[in-house]
């Protein structure tokens, strides 16, 4: 006969459960308090009434200017916080960047409705190019210190880089100013159909180059209640609109009391009130590896492209609408110095990898296009 193996059976104590940490929801008291206690620069707030008194009052425009750009750096850094806290709970990597753009936006209209086109235009630039190597040249290096060899999906970069070639016109100064206007509105319907396909190209048809930046920030957890994020957005969006109007008012004065030229103003001043905020949140928070796909390219060459496509069209379409004619056209130094910006971020990403040494390229050429532009005359 043979052998059969005996089998024992020997009963296992039934599995532990496991137990998923969730976060407590925020209440209105911590809501508020988060509020004040989110950044140092916070501290700033104390400059919105002060803008508030030295316009009402008839300070001198130095003290106007200054007040109140000082002002709407800490309104802009309040306003991506509660944009941050509504995106969490929506989906949202390009709805983040949309709201990044909105205080910048605000300012622009606020200028084009002052008359002051120029301005608009060179900070409409500005941004663009304190995005692609201010801003970028800063998360590269402090993303570096924190955590060496990080990468990001190329692909997404240079598709965004590519688009910003289609937003603006160069020509001579003897053509006649009708024929570039009415070519700056047929050229804004046209890039506002491009971003409207670029929206199709992010949402729809080629998700997978974003999918990872959307996973990181479903990591993250709201700090607000959605009333108070919602409230905050109103009341940050209504207080940048007076300080936007007062610092607008004020540029004329500065530019002749100080002998600068509006170029200066509008492509290094103007687009850096928000830019500060941006770098301050960058020095706060150190990113990670994948973090750094998120902020470096969607924060900047994402929020670049959307200026590009979206903002700049817009404005030329609201002044079409309220009799202001903005146009698309700059000049050739500002043309180069655009295209330059463009083809150095395009190239130097072009491995998918970064580091410090990039990002200290990045900050030179700023620094050198400042300088240009401090000396370059009207």
């Amino acid at each position: 006969m043979s052998s059969q193996p005996l089998i024992v059976s020997i009963p296992t104590p039934p599995s532990s459960p496991v137990l998923y940490y969730s976060p407590p929801s925020p209440t209105l008291c911590k809501s508020l308090k988060v509020i004040f206690t989110t950044s140092w620069i916070n501290v700033l707030l104390i400059f919105v009434p002060l803008g508030y008194i030295a316009f009402e009052l008839k300070w001198n425009t130095t003290w106007v200017f200054v007040l109140n750009f000082l002002a709407i750096i800490p309104l802009a850094i309040l306003f991506e916080f509660a944009a941050e806290s509504v995106s969490l709970r929506v989906t949202g990597c390009l709805l983040n960047t949309t709201f990044s753009n909105t205080i910048e936006s605000i300012v622009f209209i606020v200028a084009l409705k002052e008359g002051q086109i120029r301005i608009v235009q060179a900070s409409i630039l500005g941004s663009i190019i304190s995005n692609l190597l201010l801003v970028l040249g800063m998360r590269f290096i402090v993303g570096e210190i924190y955590h060496r060899g990080q990468s990001f999906n190329v692909t997404a970069a240079q598709t965004a880089l590519s688009s910003m070639s289609l937003a603006y016109i160069i020509s001579n100064d003897d053509e006649k100013y009708k024929e570039i206007l009415n070519l700056s509105h047929g050229t804004a319907i046209i890039l506002l159909i491009t971003y409207i396909l670029y929206l199709l190209f992010h949402l729809k048809t080629h998700t997978h180059f974003y999918q990872a930046e959307e996973e990181n920030e479903n990591d993250e957890q709201p700090q607000l209640t959605l009333i108070v994020s919602l409230l905050l957005l109103a009341v940050v969006t209504v207080s940048v609109s007076f300080s936007a109007d007062y610092l607008a008012d004020s540029i004329e004065g500065i530019v002749e009391s100080h002998e600068l030229n509006k170029t200066f103003v509008g492509l290094i001043l103007i687009p850096n009130i928000k830019k500060i905020s941006e770098i301050v949140g960058t020095l706060a928070s150190p990113m990670k590896n994948k973090m750094d796909l998120h902020y470096a390219i969607h924060s900047a060459v994402g929020s670049s492209m959307q200026i590009a496509l979206f903002v700049s069209p817009l404005l030329v379409i609201l002044g079409w609408i309220i009799g202001q004619q903005m146009t698309l056209f700059f000049h050739t130094f500002e043309t180069i110095i655009l295209f330059a910006s463009v083809m150095m971020t395009y190239y130097l990403i072009q491995g998918g990898e970064t580091h410090w040494l990039k990002g200290a390229i990045f900050l030179a050429t700023y620094v050198i296009i400042a300088l240009a532009t401090y000396f370059y005359p009207n």
